[in-house]
């Protein structure tokens, strides 16, 4: 029997040099969810360490991490507020499953936490994990290490004695944010992850939080761990915690990792009034909608340190955000971006391609608005239907083995769209070089060529079919 040194090891799966895309980005980000999952059980006295392989051989990390600590429990915590995390890619899970059969091995208990095992918590089990934890992990957490009977921990799936699948009735969310700890950014090294982003980009990011969930509806957006909830922290106590990084830590730059920052334009009226206050100024980054995006909004904001935003405008078709359940409308797209621009602040657009019935004049509006409004970065993505959306029910019937990305850097069709992947991504990477690299007219002459003759025989090809 091994002696145990911890009694809980905390880890994740989001490798990000098994994600060709993000490695080519190189942003990295610790695992903030599984730091705040830490900070928890060590307010409750459990002695606790993380496994960060982030940047580091995942396997030989692991491995390496689980001899020296010899933890009881065995957490796969994943980053709930990472994009990455909640894409569900195969290539984590993947990883995941080998953590817990070594795990096993070692004789820990092995639980997980995430989008994707909240989605498939049955081939989670398979793979070797005894418990799946749904819903807000933190008090779950401290339940099952404390070793309160799995029957009585809401939110927690696991098999009994005679291998029957036991769900127990879902944990409340908590009401109140603000009696979290901080996330214990102590259990992790931070020095390659700073190194990292000077080189690649010459000065260092960290990322924060102020909000869980998001209320909107959009149809295709999967939300396994929040629902369509919204809560805030009170905007002096993340104003706080922007300080004390930039006391501890000194970022040059902050990345607000939030599906929906600043919502309340009260909120982010006493947050920008909070941080002159303190002078925890920190350039940073956010995401949000175009129709929050007001004058006074956005006066804030910049009041704050806001450097840049990032708008899921979709697309430049109103029948398609529409379609989407999206609630905006293509006007205020480029209100909003006219509006940040006045303050100085750069904006980012989430475009996304395939969405089921557009057609190639929607495809156009999206072109179109894109060059009125000029954003200065831009994210393209394909429809991709996650489990538990609208979207997913629309178009289930037509999925086929594939049913989930291997990489944030996939793009592939999983339902019968309008036009083929390799279309997409062909327009992808013109609406990228347009963006990202205008001065270079012929490359995006020779890009948007491309996309016509594809467009072309895909035309031909549908006119012969019987």
């Amino acid at each position: 029997m091994l002696r145990r040194h911890i009694d809980v090891l905390l880890t994740h799966s989001n490798h990000i040099f098994y994600d060709e895309k993000q490695s080519k980005k190189m942003e990295p980000y610790p695992p903030l969810q599984t730091l705040l999952a830490a900070a928890a059980l060590r307010q409750a006295s459990v002695t606790v360490g993380v496994c960060d392989i982030a940047l580091s051989d995942p396997e030989a990390t692991f491995i390496e991490v689980l001899k020296r600590e010899s933890p009881s429990l065995v957490v796969v915590c994943e980053d709930d507020f990472h994009f990455v995390t909640k894409m569900c890619l195969s290539r984590n899970r993947e990883l995941a499953f080998w953590m817990a059969k070594v795990a096993r091995a070692y004789g820990c208990t092995v639980a997980v936490h995430g989008s994707d095992a909240t989605d498939q918590s049955g081939a989670y089990m398979d793979a070797g994990f005894d418990y799946v934890v749904i819903g807000e992990v933190e008090e779950a957490l401290v339940e099952l290490a404390r070793g309160v009977e799995p029957d009585r921990i809401a939110g927690l799936v696991y098999r009994d004695h005679a291998g029957e699948t036991r769900r127990t009735a879902p944990r409340p969310l908590r009401k109140q944010l603000d009696h979290l700890p901080r996330p214990a950014w102590d259990l992790i090294e931070m020095e390659p992850y700073r190194k990292t982003w000077l080189s690649y980009h010459g000065f260092f990011s960290m990322n924060v939080v102020s909000s869980r969930g998001c209320p909107y509806r959009c149809n295709w957006c999967a939300k396994p761990i929040y629902g369509n909830s919204y809560r805030a922290r009170p905007a002096r106590s993340v104003a706080e915690e922007m300080l004390y990084l930039k006391t501890c830590y000194t970022p040059d730059h902050l990345w607000f990792a939030d599906d929906i920052f600043a919502l309340s334009a009260r909120w982010t009226r006493e947050f920008a009034e909070a941080v002159e206050e303190m002078n925890a100024h920190t350039p940073f980054k956010m995401q949000s909608r175009c129709d929050l995006m007001t004058r006074e909004a956005v006066a804030d904001l910049k009041r704050a340190g806001c450097q840049e935003v990032w708008m899921g405008a979709e697309s430049g078709s109103q029948r398609i955000l529409d379609a989407m359940d999206k609630g905006t409308r293509v006007e205020q797209i480029l209100q909003a971006t006219d509006n940040l621009r006045r303050n100085g602040i750069r904006t980012g657009w989430f475009l996304q391609l395939g969405y089921p019935s557009e057609t190639w004049r929607d495809i156009e509006s999206t072109i179109q608005m894109l060059r009125k409004g000029k954003p200065d970065q831009v994210g393209v993505s394909i429809t991709y239907p996650l489990p538990g959306t609208k979207l997913h029910q629309l178009v289930s019937t037509q999925l086929g083995q594939k049913k989930h990305w291997a990489d944030s850097g996939d793009l592939t069709m999983m339902f019968r769209g309008t036009y083929s992947t390799e279309f997409y991504r062909a327009i992808t990477d013109a609406i990228h070089l347009e963006v990202r690299h205008p001065e270079s007219a012929g490359d995006i002459k020779n890009a948007w060529a491309q996309v016509d003759a594809m467009k072309a025989a895909s035309l031909c090809e549908e006119a012969v079919l019987p």
